[in-house]
């Protein structure tokens, strides 16, 4: 029953939200902030909704480590579909991901996304990861928060990590930003740990301290991809057993 309303609930969205994209493209034309908050409000209300559907609790820890003043690249582990949207549900504000290119091919989402300055890469290009990487730093110096995953993809392995592709650091090291590690338990549990059914389920997820790449020492500031690897890592593990 949650999988169909889930369902429902999205596609139903996607198609009522065309004249709503029509508004707020002509918003664009005239105030660009304005179009930014509204579409980031209009996107976690249907985000809050995909959990309420799903049945999702969520136990958040040191969401206060969260500069609500300045933009900030999280750096998070992935194993759910339900990341980004657990995530973005709670962000404070305008904040774009940056997803797999073929996410841009979903007729409708490819437009909210693009309005809410997400970017697609292709992960077999590296002239265009490198683009897709000085983009971010320029939105993130424009006042917009980035999210990125950096295992490239969700972990449907048995190990509880893949390898972390330290390049998306750089948007922090260049626009001096703050990075944002953090963690999510249990999410793979909501869909991938039983296709094609969504269950109930009680997720994790922690927001670690800020690290300001800028204020470490010099040879930490070289460390700085191993060092947020290790934080999101010993935080899973910290939280693995709560429920």
């Amino acid at each position: 029953m949650r999988t169909i309303l889930v369902v429902l609930f999205v596609f139903l969205f996607l198609v009522l939200s065309v004249p709503i994209m029509f508004v707020e493209w002509i918003i664009g034309k005239f105030n660009q902030d304005l179009k930014d908050r509204s579409s980031l409000k209009i996107v976690q209300w249907a985000f809050r909704c995909v959990l309420f559907l799903s049945g999702t609790k969520i136990t958040v820890i040191g969401e206060e480590n969260v500069p609500t003043d300045e933009p900030v690249l999280y750096i998070g582990n992935h194993r759910s579909y339900f990341d980004v949207v657990i995530t973005y549900a709670r962000v404070p504000r305008l904040c774009g991901y940056i997803s797999k290119k073929e996410v841009d091919r979903v007729p409708l989402l490819n437009i909210w996304m693009r309005y809410l300055h997400c970017l697609f890469l292709d992960r077999d290009n590296i002239r265009e990861g490198l683009t897709v990487i000085l983009t971010a730093i320029n939105k993130v110096k424009a006042g917009i928060s980035i999210c990125i995953f950096p295992e490239g993809t969700r972990n449907n392995s048995e190990e509880d990590f893949l390898p972390f592709r330290g390049g998306s650091l750089k948007i922090a090291e260049k626009s001096g930003c703050a990075v944002i590690p953090m963690a999510l338990n249990h999410t793979e549990d909501i869909f991938e740990a039983h296709k094609p059914w969504i269950r109930k389920t009680h997720i994790v997820l922690e927001y670690c301290k800020p690290i300001y790449p800028g204020d470490l020492p010099k040879e930490d500031r070289k460390k700085l991809s191993d060092l947020v690897e290790k934080k999101v890592k010993e935080t899973y593990y910290k939280n693995q057993a709560l429920v």
